[in-house]
């Protein structure tokens, strides 16, 4: 009962996080565009969310093998804490350093509550149950991503109902509340390895875990390529639509691939089946080429650029949403309990270096195409090249998968 208790309080401290990550991103990301800046200088103000989240990613799951999973989870929530506060106190003075600091900040502090929330569940399942792993961290998962989506919403709705400042300050109260209960409820130690973690330990001996996240490196920066910066731009600045429905649309998008993912394990393996496999991971990896394309076609067409990118969302955002579920399981199935903290850290790593590639090229791609519908169309063509090698890095990481199988029933 305590290993479930522990598991509600962190995907809780969780939840009130995403909301806020969701929410800080897009009132810095709508209001740095209102007060004039360009796609490009948007971009590289995000770079340091994306870089100390591969920092955070590698040293992360280190801090957590040696102390637990709770000090990692606690420092994330008093980093945003931080960084809403900065945000909030030098609102006048948006400069670009303060802007940087605040989201090297919120981008460490994201992925030191990521990480120990997804290695929790490993503890909490028993090491046999395959099929209710898969459930729990496709609930997981399927859940953040659908608050996520709702924080996008809400910072939308913030900005314009209370200011910059004002929604910075709201969040920063709220963090406050999920860091005390987290902090009182707790035991100290969960997720600790039984034997020392040493430098040696943070990059993954193995194969399976290094292609896979290799193919998560390449599979969210073509996500990220053109949804980070081009997208919401360019329904803001090309399509004319307000904060309040570019918020409300991002947020639906979200909550609906959320909702995909939490209800994943019953499609992706159902009744009496077995959870995917590197196999599954390389379909719906390839299958994001169709709706890619699908998108960057009609927009050449004399049809309704609005209907196209919103159709054309909701099938992306079904793939995508498979292909990450099937993510999420297998780094935690492929990972012993003893490391788990080390290799999701791992594999979280090349998920944010994914972010961070796919965010510089998103603002690079779409000024040097001349920003609005052809920014927006280079953004989708880089997305698709790298779908192609994401699905490449699948056929080595399925036959590593059958060594592992192998290696297990002969041990």
């Amino acid at each position: 009962m305590h290993s479930v208790r522990d598991y509600a309080v962190i995907t809780g401290s969780y939840w009130a996080f995403t909301v806020t990550d969701g929410a800080l991103r897009m009132l810095v990301l709508l209001h740095l565009h209102e007060i004039g800046y360009s796609p490009i200088e948007i971009v590289s103000l995000f770079l340091f969310y994306e870089f100390f989240g591969i920092v955070t990613n590698l040293l992360g799951g280190l801090v957590a093998a040696r102390f637990g999973l709770k000090s990692t989870l606690f420092s994330g929530l008093f980093l945003q804490i931080i960084a809403c506060s900065m945000l909030a106190a030098g609102q006048h003075h948006l400069t670009v350093p303060l802007l940087m600091v605040a989201q090297a900040l919120s981008g460490t502090a994201k992925d030191l509550t990521k990480m120990s929330a997804k290695s929790y569940i490993k503890l909490v399942v028993p090491e046999d149950d395959r099929r209710g792993l898969m459930k729990w961290v496709s609930v997981l998962t399927g859940s953040k991503n659908a608050l996520k989506g709702a924080g996008f919403f809400v910072g939308g709705v913030m900005l314009s109902a209370f200011g910059f400042g004002g929604a910075c300050i709201a969040m920063a109260v709220g963090l406050g509340v999920a860091l005390v209960l987290t902090s009182a409820l707790l035991p100290q130690a969960a997720g600790k390895s039984k034997t020392k973690a040493g430098w040696k330990q943070l990059f993954s001996k193995d194969a399976r875990i290094n292609w896979l996240s290799a193919a998560r490196l390449f599979v969210f920066g073509s996500r990220d390529v053109w949804f980070v910066l081009a997208l919401p731009v360019f329904l803001a600045s090309g399509l004319g639509w307000s904060y309040y429905e570019v918020g409300a649309f991002l947020a639906l998008w979200i909550i609906g691939y959320g909702a995909v993912q939490a209800a994943s394990p019953a499609w992706l393996s159902g009744k009496g089946q077995e959870p995917p496999t590197a196999r599954s991971l390389g379909v719906w990896t390839a299958l994001l080429v169709v709706p890619l394309g699908a998108i960057l076609f009609a927009l050449r067409l004399d049809v309704s650029t609005s209907w196209v990118l919103v159709v054309g969302l909701c099938i992306f955002g079904f793939v995508f949403a498979a292909n990450s579920a099937t993510h999420s399981y297998l780094v935690v199935a492929y990972s012993d309990r003893d490391k788990v903290a080390l290799n999701v850290g791992f594999y979280y790593m090349a998920n944010a270096a994914g972010r961070l590639v796919g965010t510089v090229l998103s603002g690079v791609a779409f000024q040097a195409a001349g920003s609005g519908l052809d920014g927006l169309k280079a953004c989708i063509a880089v997305s698709i090249s790298f779908v192609v090698v994401s699905t490449a890095c699948c056929v080595p990481l399925r036959l590593a998968e059958r060594r592992g199988a192998l290696a297990i029933s002969s041990s």
